[in-house]
């Protein structure tokens, strides 16, 4: 069936909901809506399906699940909700509280509902919090993923489903157990049998799965896609929203909503203005074109306050080509024992196992320029040994990966003080020799040594010295999955005006609203489990208040 056939074309008359968006904010608030009976029109301006998400790992926080409940691990929104507030940049409290509240609250009802209204099932994976010290934080528990699931379930939209620059064929779960990456030969030999049967079924884990599952259940309850249609503008009448202008395949077209419109449209990444605005000097982008900031610049011309423009998921990266172009792979590959991260002055700025590393990749200037730009890799021979990707990757992007026989040639061929380099190395193999990172205690957190699988090891794993040329040097991008900027929200999930009133009929989710959860990570997956969870206080919200 080609694309043309699935547009769906009877439009005019008005639905219940209408939703910009197709990721995984956009379709749980769909399905929440449709399984209460109500009409709902998603509208995707791709001519694929499942936006960021579908590109995803689809790794999801979610504290106080059911599945951890039935693992016998205790947990509780009160818990969560302290764990929030201690990790939480500092200030964000004022303004963030009540949306954290309902965070904690409904993200355990969301999960068990998509267990109930879709194919979907999730399995629990073995991360801890990224701060799992801090009071309220958990070692296991609030990290879920999608088991596999065949892309067929989402019927005539199957092969609608956006494509990743990750190897969706394995599941997250397996990713984290047997490390494909590096072990590419073995891993296929180990899991042959179920891989041989996902590429016979078109079977696939992560974000590929997520997608397939919400479609599956959008489509049991009614709801109705409309691909390759942009919206351009709502419509608004008596100080409030009442519907979308959109364009579809040279057509102008009027979707009316009953009980409002969502803005689920994702990040404005692929805005060059607004990318050179609020994140001046990024590399590389890892989320689908279309994220052109749709639904930021709808919600700013209906009244929005737009907020946390400067918040975004950054994440290690290596570069592939998707659709014809440079994006990004997020791979962690920057923690290993014989290697440190430095900046352009050749020094250390970030303990290299902190999963919030991008946080110091993106730390600003006055003037609001990056302060650790351009940064590398630098490690000594023991950091290719087994790194299968970055060893291919150099075959196909030449002159990628520097290497040289010694530090100071090294330092000189990516443009860096020899010396700087030369005492940050030498400081560092000091570190190692004690056990101890005095700058940055490398490996001495619950998530560091989770990374390290320091559990039943003595010392520090993390810590490894480079001292064996060649060494390398290997770029570091700043690399955005997904800016969090977008409208302000109150805990309903509605749409404020810059007074604090709200704009009738208006709502946001996902990386279209001022995410609650900026850059800082509170766990590995406080991108996607929070983006739906909003998806689903939006669609309660809005079938619960009369327009």
């Amino acid at each position: 069936m080609s694309k043309q056939d699935l547009f769906l074309s009877e439009v005019g008359s008005t639905t219940d909901l209408v939703i910009v968006g197709s990721g995984a904010a956009a379709l749980v608030a769909a399905l929440v809506a449709a399984a209460k009976g109500k009409t709902v029109a998603i509208l995707e301006k791709s001519a694929y399906l499942g936006g960021t998400s579908a590109m995803s790992g689809a790794g999801i926080w979610i504290p106080g699940n059911h599945i951890a409940r039935r693992a016998g691990l205790i947990d509780s929104p009160e818990e969560a909700l302290k764990y929030i507030r201690n990790v939480a940049p500092q200030g964000w409290e004022e303004t963030e509280d009540s949306l954290w509240k309902s965070f904690v609250e409904y993200a355990p009802t969301m999960l068990k509902f998509l267990e109930e209204n879709t194919p979907l099932r999730f399995e629990l994976t073995q991360e801890p919090d990224t701060k799992a010290e801090q009071p309220g934080g958990r070692k296991v528990g609030r990290m879920v993923s999608p088991l596999a699931l065949s892309r067929r379930v989402a019927g005539p939209y199957s092969c609608l489903i956006r494509r990743s620059t990750l190897p969706h064929l394995f599941t997250y779960g397996e990713l984290l157990k047997h490390n494909p990456y590096q072990a590419p030969i073995s891993t296929g030999i180990r899991l042959l049998p179920r891989l041989i049967y996902r590429l016979m079924t078109n079977g696939a884990g992560q974000g590929s799965a997520l997608i397939a599952g919400l479609i599956a259940g959008c489509l049991k309850h009614g709801c109705k896609f409309y691909v390759e249609t942009a919206a351009v503008k709502l419509i608004q009448h008596t100080n409030g929203v009442d519907g979308v202008e959109a364009v579809a395949d040279g057509r102008q077209l009027k979707f009316m909503a009953k009980h409002g419109v969502l803005l689920a449209t994702g990040g404005f990444e692929w805005n060059t203005n607004l990318l050179a605005t609020h994140f001046p000097g990024v590399d590389m982008l890892g989320s689908p074109s279309t994220n052109t900031g749709d639904g930021q610049r709808m919600a700013q011309e209906a009244g929005a306050e737009l907020d946390r423009m400067n918040q975004a998921n950054i994440y290690p990266s290596l570069p592939v080509i998707y659709e014809g172009r440079k994006q990004a792979l997020p791979l962690t590959f920057q923690a290993e024992p014989h290697s440190i991260i430095v900046n352009g002055r050749g020094e250390r700025f970030v303990s290299e196992y902190d999963f919030n590393f991008g946080e110091a990749l993106d730390q600003r200037d006055a003037s609001g320029q990056p302060v650790n730009l351009p940064a590398w890799i630098v490690g000594d021979r023991r950091l290719m040994k087994n790194a299968f990707v970055l060893r291919w990757l150099t075959r196909h992007f030449r002159g990628w990966i520097k290497s040289e026989s010694t530090i100071s040639d090294l330092a000189r061929s990516i443009g860096i003080s020899g010396r700087s380099l030369e005492n940050t190395i030498a400081r560092y193999n000091q570190f190692c020799r004690l056990g101890n990172d005095e700058d940055f205690g490398r490996g001495s957190t619950v998530w560091e040594r989770y990374m390290a699988d320091a559990d039943g090891h003595s010392g520090n794993p993390t810590l490894g010295a480079i001292e064996r040329g060649p060494y390398y040097a290997i770029p570091l991008y700043r690399c955005i999955l997904g800016t969090k900027g977008g409208a302000r929200t109150n805990e309903k999930a509605q749409v404020l005006r810059p007074d604090g009133s709200v704009i009738r009929g208006l709502y946001a989710a996902g990386l279209a609203m001022a995410n609650p959860i900026g850059t800082r990570a509170v766990g590995p997956g406080t991108t996607i489990g929070p983006n739906m969870t909003w998806g689903y206080i939006a669609a309660t919200t809005m079938i619960d208040i009369s327009h």
